[in-house]
Parts: C-alpha cells; sequence; structure tokens
C-alpha cells in the first residue's frame, strides 16, 4: 500500500468533558530512522481516558492532546534502522513508550500516551520502535488493543511485585472493568481462587463465568472486607486488585492477609473515607501497599507468553465505531460495561 501523508485524529481543545473530542485531519510527521508508522485497527478506552477528558489527570497532560493509549495494529512502513519489525506485523504499543524494563523512573512517565504526549485515537500512527510488541496471534485487533493498558497492569499488580501470584493464592478484585476483570483472568489462568465484587448481581455472574469462585455484591453487603476474611477462614486475601481508592482502601487493608499484598490501581469510588487509621493496619499486617503504574514494555512481553500459552481472550463488552468516539466515551462513563469498551479504527 502507498505510505499516507495525513491523518485523521481525535483531540481534545478544551478539558471541561469528552464533548470536546475533535476529529480533525493532520500531517504524519516524517519517519525517523528508528521510528515504525502503524495503521491503527482498534484502540480500546479506560477510565484514565475520561480523567483526561475533564482536565483532572493528576501526572503530566499536554495541550490539545490526542487521547487514547492502546492500540492494535499493522506497521506499513519502518525507519532504516529498524531492524526486528517488518511491513505486515501486527503491533502494540506499551502505555509509557519509553518503559522497557526495571523500575519505573521519572522521565518515563513523561511518554504515556494519550497524556504527557499524543495518544493512539488517530488512524496512524508513528512510533519508536523499541516501544511495540507483538500482538498474540490468536487475538484479532479489538481483542488485542485490550492489553496494554488494563491487562498490563492486572499482569504487574499480581507478578510484578516482590511477593509475585502463585497458584492456590486467594486473589480478590474490585468490580468488573479491565483491570479487574484481566485481574482475574489472569489469576484463574495462575491457579489462583478468585473472590470479584460489583454492585451488579449480572455483572457478578459474568464474573462467575469467567472463573470467579466467590462473588460479593458489595451493596447487599457493605462490609465486604469481612466476607472476604469470612471465606478464607480469617486469614485474609493474598493480593487485592485495589481499584476505589479512598472509599475502598481501609476495607482493602481489613481483608488482606498478613503480608499479603494491596496494588492501587485507581481512584474510582465515590465519597470519603476516615483513612487516619490506615498506616497502622498496614504496619500490624506487614503488608504490601503498591502503586501500579501500568508496566514496563519486558512485562507486556511476559505477559503476552501468558496469554498465548493459556489462549486467554478479553473480554470486550462493546464495539464502537471510529466516528462513534463520543458515544464510546458515553458508554465508558455509564459503567454499564464488564471488560473493555473498544473502538473499531480501520474499516478495512
Amino acid at each position: 500500500m502507498s505510505i499516507p501523508q495525513t491523518t485523521r485524529e481525535y483531540r481534545l481543545p478544551k478539558v471541561d468533558g469528552f464533548h470536546n473530542l475533535t476529529l480533525t485531519e493532520a500531517p504524519l510527521p516524517k519517519l525517523k530512522e528508528t521510528e515504525v508508522l502503524v495503521k491503527v485497527h482498534a484502540v480500546s478506552l479506560q477510565y484514565r481516558d475520561l480523567v483526561v477528558a475533564t482536565g483532572k489527570y493528576p501526572l503530566t497532560q499536554k495541550a490539545n492532546v490526542v487521547p487514547g493509549s492502546d492500540l492494535a495494529g499493522e506497521i506499513i512502513a519502518v525507519g532504516s534502522e529498524v531492524k526486528h519489525w517488518h511491513v505486515g506485523d501486527r503491533v502494540s504499543s506499551n502505555f509509557a513508550t519509553d518503559y522497557i524494563f526495571g523500575d519505573i523512573a521519572d522521565k518515563v512517565t513523561t511518554t504515556g500516551l494519550g497524556g504527557a504526549i499524543d495518544g493512539v485515537l488517530t488512524e496512524y500512527k508513528v512510533l519508536p520502535a523499541h516501544a511495540l510488541v507483538s500482538v498474540p496471534e490468536h487475538l484479532n485487533y479489538e481483542e488485542a488493543s485490550t492489553l496494554p493498558c488494563a491487562a498490563v497492569t492486572a499482569y504487574n499488580a499480581l507478578l510484578g511485585g516482590q511477593n509475585p501470584l502463585k497458584g492456590g493464592d486467594t486473589v480478590l478484585v474490585q468490580g468488573t472493568g479491565g483491570v479487574s476483570i484481566f485481574g482475574l483472568q489472569i489469576a484463574v489462568a495462575s491457579g489462583a481462587t478468585v473472590i470479584a465484587t460489583s454492585s451488579s448481581d449480572e455483572k457478578l455472574e459474568i464474573a462467575k463465568k469467567l472463573g470467579a469462585t466467590y462473588t460479593i455484591n458489595y451493596k447487599k453487603t457493605p462490609n465486604w472486607d469481612e466476607e472476604a476474611l469470612r471465606i478464607t477462614n480469617g486469614r485474609g486475601v493474598d493480593h487485592i486488585i485495589e481499584i476505589g481508592g479512598v472509599g475502598t482502601i481501609m476495607k482493602s487493608a481489613n481483608a488482606i492477609r498478613y503480608g499479603g499484598t494491596v496494588s492501587i490501581i485507581g481512584f474510582v469510588a465515590e465519597g470519603a473515607a476516615d483513612t487516619s487509621a490506615l498506616p497502622y493496619q498496614i504496619l500490624f499486617k506487614a503488608s504490601i501497599v503498591r502503586g501500579i503504574l501500568v508496566g514496563s514494555r519486558k512485562q507486556f512481553e511476559d505477559m503476552n507468553r501468558l496469554i498465548s500459552a493459556v489462549k486467554l481472550k478479553p473480554v470486550v463488552d462493546k464495539v464502537f465505531g471510529f466516528e462513534e468516539l463520543q458515544k464510546a466515551y458515553e458508554y465508558q462513563a455509564s459503567q454499564r460495561h464488564v471488560g473493555k469498551v473498544v473502538i473499531k479504527v480501520s474499516k478495512e
């Protein structure tokens, strides 16, 4: 195919809501020696995308940004010094393009797609070759687009710390959004027992079908931490995917076992809570509390080997067309989804 000179892309000229999403046409930058040009086939949305659209993202956010961080696509051109990628390769990009391996560093946080730098809600995207990973062969583009943020975050939370998940562990996942569903699937694939929480019995039924052994409706059982302790015969759970933030962290600190790991992913729970006793709960349970900022390209590659080995299929709730982006954002914001909301960018 001929190399395009322009791309249609969405931008956020204002950040007081996703109603500002504006589809424009822009010239593509000239390809550098170490870059590749990717035809974007699909993009998945995150809770982060809603936060970016309202200007409340706590990390660096550039003005008039192209939003979106998670793509799957096909390489259509490579720079002269690119040796390991070829035209036709199916790829995703790491969330932070310069986070290759090891501990995260300050300079890495300035390469987060759709925040500090322009993102992937575009028909064509120029990316550094070092940011790319191969798409698992058994996944289509829509499924593969769900991996860079939600799946890598869940993998890092469960297998990236000093207390990695092992068979026989008990994992509690909060809610049924993208990270939690991937956490559930990765835990089940690793031989763990999963407790899933949600305010919806319908969503909990889906969690059961995906392998959750226990479910808790936190509207009906507000003291879900005590229920988790009961399920584990007072021992507590080994890992918690902590999505709520201030609104749930005290219950997570109570439900975790001695020496267990609470991985803080987000801050979606409404309301406030008294967290003054949190340091004591952490101390007296010798628990590990980790903040998770997605993960490295190395973790992405390791995760993809697990996904390929067990033929894990991401849960795609709904797919929208490229021109339906605002509807997709509305659906993401409604929290009616289980798993991921995806944008089909390419019509081919």
